[in-house]
C-alpha cells in the first residue's frame, strides 16, 4: 500500500524518523506494538476527568495573559514526557500510577544551603500563584495554561548562591519501573535542563505544582516542574529531583542528543526555523487556522532585555 503525504499536513506535524523508530521499540517492549490502535483507544477523556486534589489557598499571581486557556481535558491528554512515551497520548495513561509522594529534590553546588528538602518544606512556606501562561512547543502547537506555583527566584534567594554560580541545572527523576520510557534509549537518561542565573531568578519563571487550580497530574510533570513561558516546551523539565547552581553552562538533554536542532536556550523566535520546519507560525488548540508565532512568544517587553547584543539566531 502506498500512502501518500496529505497536503494539509505540515512538515511541524510529521514524526520524525529517528523519534519514529525508537518509538516503535519503546512500544514493543511494553507490550503495545501489537495492538497498533492501542495508545488510541484510551478513553483520555475519563483519565482527564479524574482531577488530583484541589490546591490551596492560591492567589492571581501578577503577570500572564487574559487569553482564553486551553481546556484542561487537552491539558492533560496531549503531552509532551518522553520517560513515559514519545507519543502525545500515552503519558497520560502510563502516568496514571506514577507516585510522587515522598518526594526530595537535592540542592547542591555553588550555594550557601544544600540539603535533600522535602517537596512540602520546599514549596509549602511560599504562596501559591496562578499563573496563565502562553506556553509554545518547538513543534510549532501551544496551549494557554493556568499554572499554580511559585517563583523560582524566591529559591533562589533562600539557597544563596555564591559568586560562582553563573547557571542553574535541573534533573528530572530517573526511574525506569515507574517511567517506562526511560527503559529505552530514546535520550541519554536522565533529563537535564538548564538555565542562566538571570533566567532563574526573573519573575516570570517559576516552578509550578498544579494547573488548573489542582495538583499536577503525573503527564504535566508531578510534583514539580519549571516553567518558562518564554521559551520553548522543552526546556520546562519535569518531575524535578535535583537543583544544581554551577558555574558552566549544562548540557541539556536535548542539546546533548542534537544540538543543531536544540539549542541552550531555546527561546521562541520565529525567525529561526527548525532544521526541520518553520517556527514562524504555530497550531494554538482550538483555533481554526494557524496564527503567527510571537517573539519570545509574546513576552518581549519583560525578557528581551535580558538579551540585548546577543546573536539570536547563533544563541538559539
Amino acid at each position: 500500500m502506498l500512502i501518500r503525504r496529505g497536503p494539509d499536513v505540515r512538515s511541524s506535524e510529521i514524526t520524525d524518523e529517528r523519534l519514529y523508530l525508537k518509538r516503535r521499540e519503546f512500544l514493543q517492549a511494553i507490550g503495545l506494538a501489537t495492538a497498533g490502535v492501542a495508545a488510541g483507544a484510551i478513553d483520555l477523556g475519563a483519565q482527564a476527568g479524574r482531577r488530583p486534589p484541589r490546591l490551596g489557598p492560591v492567589v492571581k499571581g501578577p503577570y500572564g495573559t487574559a487569553e482564553p486557556m486551553t481546556p484542561y481535558e487537552t491539558v492533560t491528554t496531549y503531552n509532551n514526557f518522553y520517560e513515559f512515551a514519545t507519543d502525545k497520548e500515552s503519558p497520560a495513561r502510563l502516568a496514571a500510577a506514577f507516585r510522587t509522594r515522598p518526594w526530595k529534590v537535592k540542592v547542591d553546588g555553588e550555594c550557601a544551603h544544600p540539603a535533600d528538602y522535602d517537596l512540602d518544606d520546599l514549596v509549602r512556606p511560599q504562596a501559591l500563584q496562578e499563573r496563565v501562561y502562553r506556553m509554545r512547543c518547538v513543534e510549532a502547537w501551544s496551549m494557554v495554561i493556568p499554572w499554580v506555583g511559585i517563583p523560582l527566584g524566591d529559591l533562589v534567594k533562600r539557597f544563596e548562591p555564591t559568586s560562582r554560580a553563573r547557571f542553574v541545572e535541573f534533573t528530572t527523576l530517573m526511574d525506569p519501573r515507574q517511567m517506562p520510557g526511560e527503559r529505552q534509549p530514546v535520550l541519554d537518561w536522565p533529563y537535564v535542563e538548564g538555565l542562566r542565573l538571570d533566567e532563574a531568578t526573573h519573575p516570570l519563571t517559576i516552578l509550578a505544582v498544579g494547573l488548573y487550580g489542582v495538583e499536577l497530574p503525573g503527564q504535566n510533570g508531578a510534583p514539580l516542574r519549571l516553567v518558562v513561558p518564554w521559551k520553548y516546551g522543552f526546556k520546562g523539565i519535569k518531575s524535578i529531583v535535583r537543583i544544581r547552581f554551577v558555574a558552566r553552562q549544562p548540557v541539556s538533554a536535548w542539546a546533548r542528543e542534537d544540538s543543531r536542532e536544540y539549542g541552550f536556550y531555546a527561546n521562541v523566535n520565529p525567525h529561526v526555523d527548525h532544521p526541520r520546519w518553520s517556527q514562524a507560525t504555530e497550531r494554538r488548540f482550538g483555533e481554526p487556522s494557524r496564527r503567527k508565532t510571537l517573539m519570545f512568544n509574546g513576552y518581549g517587553d519583560q525578557v528581551a532585555g535580558m538579551y540585548a547584543g546577543m546573536d539570536l539566531r547563533k544563541n538559539f
